[in-house]
C-alpha cells in the first residue's frame, strides 16, 4: 500500500511540477495566450515572433533557473537536516552563503580600493559570479581544515555559524565605508535574481549541480543509518570521515553554486524537507530525495510566479517571496506536527 501511495505522490507530483512550469513561463508583464506558451514549448513555434523571442529567450531560462534553485537548495537542506540531526538546519548553515556575500561585498563595496583595471571585469556579471565563488570556497577550505580536528557533529555546525558571524562583521564594516551607489548594488544582489542567467550560464550551472547530486545519491544509503545515531552508523561500517567530507562537497556545491550565480535565497531549503516528510510519510531518504526535488522545483517555480504577478509593472525581489511564502510553510508545519523539533 505505502509503495503505491508513494508512486502515486511522485506521479501527481510530477504532472503538477509540469503544470507549474508552464504557469510560470506563461506569466509576465507581456501577456501571452496559454495555448501559445504550450505551442512554443512543445513542438511548433508561438503565432508571434515577439512572443516566441520572449518564451525561449528570457522566460524558459529564468523557469529553469527556479527549478535548478529549487532542486540545489532543498536537497542541500535534506542532507544537512539529516546530518547534524537538526530540523532547522539549511543549506547555510556551514557559512556558505555569508562566504560569498563576503566575496561579492570586496568588489562591490570596496572596488574603490580595487585598481583599476581591475575593476571594471569584477564589478561585471562574470566578475561578481566569480567573486562570490572564491568567497564560498575560501569558507568550504576553512571548514575542511577545521573540521580535521573535530570529531563531533554539532562542532562542525557551531563552526559553520561562527564563520557566518566572523564574515557577516566584515560584511558589515565594508557597508559603513561604502557609497550610496555601492550599498543599492551590493542589496540587490542579496535580494536575489533568476532572470539575469544566460543558457551558457544555465548549462554550467546544471553541470554542477548535477555533480553535487549525483555525490548526495551515494550518501543515502549512509544518511538513513545515521537517524538511529552516529554510533549506530559507524557499527554498520560507516566510515564516518568519508561520509562527512562527502556531503561537505555536496552541500558546498549544490548551495555554493547557487548563491554565486543567483544570490542568496532564504528558506527553501529549511521548509521543503519538511514538507516532503509530511508529505510521504517516511524517514527512507531515497523517497525523500526524489520527493525533495520535485516539491523544491514546484515550489520555487510557485515563487517566481507571485513575484512577477500578472498586472505588475515590475518584478519583486525573489528572496523576499521565498521567505513570505517560507517562514508560515515552516510556522504551520511547526504547529501541524508538534514532533519535527
Amino acid at each position: 500500500m505505502s509503495k503505491n501511495r508513494n508512486t502515486l505522490l511522485f506521479t501527481s507530483l510530477s504532472l503538477v511540477l509540469l503544470l507549474t512550469l508552464v504557469l510560470n513561463i506563461s506569466i509576465g508583464q507581456v501577456t501571452i495566450p496559454f495555448k501559445e506558451v504550450c505551442k512554443s514549448l512543445f513542438g511548433s513555434s508561438a503565432s508571434k515572433e515577439t512572443w516566441e523571442y520572449i518564451i525561449i529567450n528570457y522566460r524558459l531560462p529564468k523557469a529553469i533557473t527556479a527549478m535548478l534553485v529549487g532542486v540545489s537548495l532543498s536537497i542541500s537542506g535534506l542532507l544537512m537536516q539529516t546530518f547534524f540531526r537538526n530540523p532547522l538546519a539549511g543549506p547555510f548553515v556551514l557559512g556558505l552563503s555569508s562566504g560569498s556575500s563576503l566575496g561579492v561585498a570586496f568588489v562591490v563595496l570596496g572596488s574603490s580600493f580595487l585598481p583599476i583595471f581591475l575593476t571594471d571585469f569584477l564589478l561585471s556579471s562574470h566578475g561578481i559570479i566569480l567573486a562570490s565563488c572564491a568567497g564560498s570556497f575560501l569558507v568550504l577550505l576553512l571548514i575542511f581544515i577545521v573540521s580535521k580536528y573535530l570529531r563531533d557533529v554539532m562542532s562542525i555546525l557551531i563552526v559553520g555559524l561562527m564563520f557566518s558571524s566572523f564574515t557577516s562583521a566584515i560584511v558589515s564594516i565594508l557597508t559603513y565605508f561604502s557609497t550610496a551607489a555601492q550599498l543599492q548594488k551590493f542589496t540587490f544582489w542579496s535580494m536575489g535574481s533568476l532572470g539575469n542567467l544566460t543558457w551558457g550560464n544555465i548549462s554550467f550551472l546544471t553541470f554542477v549541480i548535477t555533480i553535487g547530486l549525483l555525490i548526495s545519491v551515494f550518501s543515502l544509503k549512509s544518511l538513513d543509518a545515521l537517524l538511529l545515531g552516529e554510533n549506530y552508523a559507524k557499527s554498520m561500517g560507516l566510515n564516518f570521515k568519508r561520509f562527512k567530507n562527502t556531503i561537505i562537497i555536496s552541500t558546498s556545491l549544490l548551495t555554493g553554486s547557487i548563491t554565486a550565480f543567483v544570490g542568496p535565497i532564504a528558506f527553501i531549503g529549511l521548509a521543503v524537507p519538511h514538507l516532503t516528510k509530511l508529505l510521504f510519510q517516511t524517514s527512507n531518504h531515497k523517497i525523500l530525495f526524489i520527493g525533495t526535488l520535485l516539491i523544491g522545483a514546484i515550489i520555487m517555480l510557485l515563487c517566481d510566479s507571485i513575484s512577477q504577478f500578472p498586472g505588475m509593472d515590475f518584478t519583486l525581489p525573489i528572496n523576499a517571496i521565498t521567505s513570505l511564502v517560507g517562514a508560515p510553510i515552516v510556522i504551520w508545519l511547526i504547529i501541524k506536527k508538534k514532533n519535527i523539533l
